[in-house]
């Protein structure tokens, strides 16, 4: 891949007029900082994530609790 990119410049590029390659530098940087900061996440990576919190409770009682703390405040 190295050889075909400088290959690429040789031929191509290196001889661009000084503006052009300076406009394509910014392309490639803009281009860069884009996907770059795309760094796609599955939601399934968050599955197990905090779990620890509700060891030892049943669901059907904290939905009761929660349930019964709501009615008393209204």
């Amino acid at each position: 891949m190295a050889g075909s990119v400088d290959s690429l410049y040789e031929t191509e590029l290196r001889h661009l007029p000084l503006e052009e390659r300076m406009r394509l530098l910014e392309l490639i940087a803009r281009d860069l900082r884009r996907t770059g900061n795309e760094e796609t996440k599955s939601i399934l990576q968050l599955r197990g994530l905090g779990q620890e919190i509700w060891d030892g409770i049943e669901a059907q009682e904290y939905v009761d609790e929660m349930r019964a703390e709501w009615d008393r405040r209204c």
